[in-house]
C-alpha cells in the first residue's frame, strides 16, 4: 500500500477516542430528534391548516379533499418506491463496516497521490452507503492512516458512486436525459478536486476538531465489547433511525411543495436556466435527503424544473446539507465547513448552469 501523504500525520493533542466517539453518538441523537421532530411539526401543521380552514373559511376549502388526496397520493408513492433501496443500503453498509477487514478496502491504493485519490472516489462502488454512513466511514480511513484529503476525496464521492444509488437514478431518470451521467461524472470531478485542494493544505491537521485531531494520533482500532452480530444488530437500529425519519419528512415535503405551491410558479422558477439551479439546491440543502432515495423524491420535479437543476440537486445534497454538517462537525471545523460548503456549493451551480446551457 503506498503511504499516505504529509497531511496524515497530525500533531497530537491530549484527547481519548472515547470522548471523540461520544461526540459522534450525541451528533446522532440530535440528529434523530431533529428528524423526528420535524416530521411532527410538519404533520401537526398540516392538521392545524386544515382544521382552521375547514371551520373558518369553508368556502375556501372546497377542494381540499382533493388536495389532501393528491399529498397522501405523492408522499406515499415516494416511500413505497424508496424503501427497498433503503434498507438494501444499510445491510451492505453493515457488511462492510461490520464483517469485511478494513484492511481490504485500501490494500492496493496506488502510490501517486492523484491516482490514489481517483481510486479512493471509486470505493463508493464497493460501499453502497449513503452520506450518513459514509461519515463514519471516512473517520476511520483516517484513524488507519489516509490524509485528510484523500479521506476528504471518500467522503465526498462515495455517496454518488456507489451501486444503490446509481441504480435508484436509473430507475427514476432513465438513460436518456443525461442525468445519470452528469450526476456521476460531476460527483467525482467535485470530491476530487476536493481531495486536491485540501492535499495542499500546509497543516492539514488545522482542518480538524482538536477531539479528532487526538483521536488520529491514537490507536484507531477500538475495542468492540460485542460480537459482530450484536453490533451489525446496533448499527441496523441506528441507520434506520437516521434515514426512516428523514425519508417520511422528504416524502411529505415533496408532496406539500407539489400540492401547495401554485403550478404556474413551479413552472415559471423551474424553467428558468439560472433560478431553477439555485432553488433546487437550496431544497437540497434543506431538505438533507439520503443519496439513495433523493432521485425518487426529486422526481416529481422532472416534469416542470430544468435537467440541469435537477443535477445540481442530486449532487449537491449528497456531499452538502444540513444533515451532513451536523455530523461532519465532529471531524472538521466550523471554518472547514464554510469553505467546503463554498466550494461544493460553487461547483454544482457551475455544473447545472452548464447542464442547461448545453440542454438549451
Amino acid at each position: 500500500m503506498g503511504q499516505p501523504g504529509p497531511e496524515s500525520t497530525p500533531t497530537p493533542v491530549a484527547s481519548a477516542p472515547d470522548t471523540d466517539q461520544q461526540a459522534i453518538e450525541r451528533a446522532r441523537r440530535s440528529e434523530t430528534v431533529y428528524r423526528r421532530l420535524s416530521l411532527v411539526l410538519v404533520l401537526c401543521l398540516v392538521a392545524v391548516v386544515v382544521f382552521f380552514s375547514r371551520t373558518l373559511v369553508p368556502w375556501a376549502t372546497a377542494g381540499i379533499e382533493g388536495a389532501v388526496q393528491d399529498f397522501f397520493t405523492l408522499s406515499i408513492s415516494v416511500v413505497i418506491e424508496s424503501l427497498p433501496f433503503v434498507f438494501l443500503g444499510i445491510l451492505v453498509s453493515i457488511l462492510v463496516q461490520v464483517w469485511l477487514p478494513p484492511d481490504v478496502l485500501f490494500r492496493w491504493l496506488p502510490a501517486r497521490p492523484v491516482l490514489r485519490r481517483m481510486v479512493l472516489s471509486l470505493l463508493g462502488m464497493l460501499m453502497p452507503v449513503c452520506e450518513c454512513g459514509n461519515v463514519p466511514m471516512a473517520r476511520g480511513l483516517m484513524l488507519k492512516g489516509l490524509s485528510v484529503g484523500e479521506s476528504m476525496t471518500f467522503l465526498f464521492a462515495a455517496p454518488i458512486l456507489n451501486p444503490v444509488t446509481i441504480i435508484t437514478t436509473q430507475q427514476a431518470f432513465g438513460w436518456d436525459n443525461g442525468i445519470l451521467f452528469w450526476r456521476i461524472a460531476g460527483g467525482f470531478l467535485i470530491a476530487n478536486l476536493i481531495g486536491w485542494i485540501y492535499s495542499r493544505h500546509r497543516e492539514p491537521h488545522r482542518l480538524l476538531t482538536a477531539r479528532f485531531e487526538a483521536a488520529c494520533t491514537a490507536d484507531g482500532s477500538r475495542h468492540q465489547p460485542h460480537g459482530k452480530l450484536r453490533q451489525s444488530v446496533d448499527l441496523f437500529q441506528r441507520e434506520t433511525n437516521t434515514m426512516m425519519p428523514a425519508l417520511f419528512i422528504g416524502a411529505g415535503l415533496a408532496g406539500i411543495i407539489q400540492v401547495g405551491v401554485p403550478r404556474n410558479v413551479l413552472v415559471t422558477l423551474g424553467s428558468d436556466p439560472w433560478w431553477s439551479v439555485l432553488a433546487l439546491m437550496l431544497l437540497a440543502f434543506v431538505v438533507s435527503i439520503c443519496s439513495t432515495v433523493d432521485a425518487f423524491f426529486i422526481l416529481s420535479f422532472g416534469a416542470t424544473f430544468l435537467p440541469g437543476a435537477i443535477v445540481a440537486f442530486l449532487v449537491l445534497g449528497p456531499m452538502i446539507d444540513v444533515k451532513m454538517l451536523a455530523l461532519l462537525r465532529t471531524t472538521f471545523t466550523g471554518r472547514t465547513l464554510v469553505q467546503l460548503t463554498a466550494i461544493i456549493a460553487l461547483c454544482a451551480a457551475v455544473l447545472g448552469w452548464g447542464v442547461n446551457l448545453a440542454a438549451a
